[in-house]
């Protein structure tokens, strides 16, 4: 990107944070709803899952920072559909603007929260009992493998939104993309106590293997062979989805 780009994407990311300021309910999705699933998990289902909630805080707490980081992208492709709709996009056509700045600087701001959603689930886990067993370095490194996942897997949104008409369909297409691909895995429960066939797709499950290899930066454990699938996984579903969804981008407005 050359440097006008790329003060573009920053201008029109920092639009978007500021934005907050004005829709404190946004906040809801990165803040609120995030510490109530860990608490909803811990509290509710840690005795019968693990013996007791602290036990289960161990194992569920990197599970369901990657369930939030998953959903949280839906945010993108929504905030992208309603820019559309509400003619946003053509008035920043008219200005002298990179052409792909305002989908950039959507993308950068998402990932600014997510990075703030990551950090606050971890300090509430650490409030409730977790404990980093590794060093800073590898609490860096899980953050930073969280986010490449993320930005991999907004393109994934950012696609739905550009086939589909209104925000609320992108809501609705998510969820029956995302819900399936964060239940029907490894980041709440081990996968060897599911049935067969469920156990094999579990294993190959993304989200089944960010969540192992943020367990293993965080709580020790496996680390090579996890970081390295996340970041295969990250790099399949960027060269599959930015090509299709920057094409329908451009298609659409």
């Amino acid at each position: 990107m050359t440097t006008m780009a790329l003060r573009n994407t920053g201008t029109l990311a920092w639009r978007t944070l500021v934005q907050i300021k004005h829709n404190p309910f946004e906040l809801i999705d990165f803040s609120v709803q995030p510490i109530m699933f860990l608490l909803l998990f811990t509290y509710v289902f840690g005795g019968a899952m693990a013996g007791s909630p602290a036990e289960y805080l161990t194992f569920a707490l990197p599970g369901i920072v990657v369930q939030n980081l998953i959903f949280a992208t839906m945010n993108t492709g929504i905030g992208l559909n309603t820019d559309i709709t509400k003619g946003v996009f053509d008035r920043l056509r008219s200005l002298p603007i990179a052409r792909s700045a305002p989908l950039a600087g959507r993308i950068l701001a998402d990932v600014i929260k997510q990075a703030w959603a990551v950090a606050l689930l971890l300090v509430i886990g650490i409030v409730l009992g977790f404990r980093i067993e590794t060093g800073p370095a590898a609490t860096l490194g899980a953050i930073g493998l969280l986010l490449v996942f993320a930005v991999a897997l907004s393109w994934v949104s950012v696609l739905v939104a550009m086939l589909v008409s209104t925000p609320e369909k992108v809501q609705i297409f998510g969820f029956v993309l995302f819900f399936p691909l964060t239940m029907a895995s490894g980041a709440f429960v081990d996968p060897a106590t599911m049935p067969g066939w469920l156990q094999a797709f579990a294993e190959v499950n993304p989200t089944t293997v960010v969540a192992d290899a943020v367990r293993g930066l965080l709580s020790g454990g496996p680390v090579a062979g996890p970081v390295t699938w996340s970041l295969a996984w990250a790099g399949g579903l960027l060269v599959v989805f930015a090509p299709l969804a920057v094409r329908a981008f451009r298609r659409r407005i």
